[in-house]
Formats: structure tokens, sequence, C-alpha cells
């Protein structure tokens, strides 16, 4: 384990608790070339995978620690990865439905379908210096996709605005029976 560093310079943390035990040993720390960009697309080395099918396997293996870190993890070997935003992207959403029961379904950039709701909640981020929102979905356990800009305009054209229990407005919309808030209407 001889790379228990990380580039920055610091040990490194705990690896994710979930990390298979089955070998009766802890998987070697492998240092991968691998990143994610902010648009989806998988790197290793500097270029691009090109085969999807293998950015698919990979996203198999992929797990994010309680310190946010990346990992490609499988029984006999581990390596931290860099994700520059989310590791998936959301570049299509479907609709079926209407209010509390409307159900809005993503399918990111690498095939997987999810339905918000409980399990995957929805939520935006705004960036304090521009203001402008940057939507995710949870994909599974601590991995996100960033909402593609096309597909959050088509959520917020079909979003509702609601008075919160403060008394703002708020734009947002239902998917199995949860509302997700997508921002506060100014002037509340």
């Amino acid at each position: 384990m001889a790379n228990d560093k990380r580039p920055d310079g610091q040990t490194a943390s705990e690896t994710p608790s979930d990390l298979p035990s089955a070998l009766g040993r802890m998987p070697t720390l492998e240092q991968y070339d691998i990143r994610i960009a902010r648009d989806g697309t998988w790197f290793h080395n500097g270029d691009p995978i090109r085969r999807i099918e293998l950015a698919k396997l990979f996203s198999t293996v992929l797990k994010r620690d309680d310190d946010g870190d990346y990992w490609l993890i499988t029984p006999v070997e581990r390596g931290r990865i860099v994700v520059e935003d989310a590791p998936f992207v959301a570049v299509e959403m479907t609709v079926a439905g209407c209010g509390a029961d409307q159900v809005l379904s993503f399918r990111t950039n690498l095939d997987h379908w999810v339905e918000a709701g409980p399990e995957h909640p929805i939520r935006v981020a705004v960036n304090p210096e521009t203001g402008e929102p940057a939507p995710y979905i949870e994909i599974r356990s601590r991995l996100e996709a960033r909402i593609l800009r096309s597909v959050f305009y088509d959520m917020v054209e079909r979003s509702e605005t609601r008075r919160t229990e403060a008394g703002e407005s708020e734009v947002g919309l239902w998917s199995n029976k949860v509302f997700f808030a997508l921002g506060r209407l100014p002037g509340d």
C-alpha cells in the first residue's frame, strides 16, 4: 500500500465501509488515472474512453466515501478517481401521470434509469457567486447525476408554485408523491 497518499500529499482516509471483505484482506490500493469530466465523459490516461460498455462496467464498481472521494472498488483492488462534478449526467426525462401521482423518470448518459422519489431525491445547488442553479438527482448511494440544462428547463416548464410554511413562494414539481423544490420566487 505504498500509494496511500492523496495527490495533495495528505494521507488517505479510510476507504468506504462497504469494501468487499470476502478475501479476508484489504484490496490493494492502485493508482488509476481515471477522470470523469463535468459532461459525463470518462477519461483514462488523458484519453476519452470511447467504448460506452467499458464506462458502464466501471460505473458498476464506483463508490463514494464519507469524505466525498470517488473510488473504483473490486474484491481485489481499489483506487481513487477524479470526478469533476457528478459521475453521471441526466440526459433525458419522461413524465407519467400528474399532480402528486406524477412520476419523473431520468436516463443517465450511461443508460441508467431512475424514478425521482424518496429513494432518488432531486436537489438544486445554487452557485453563491452567480446564483445559477445546478440540479442533481441521486442515482444510488451518494452517487448523483447532474441534470442537463435542457432537462432542467423542461422540469421548470412543468413546475407549479406553492407557498411554504414560512409563507414564501417556491417552484417545484412532484414525483412519486414527493414535492421537489427547484427554487424560490424573487420578491418573497
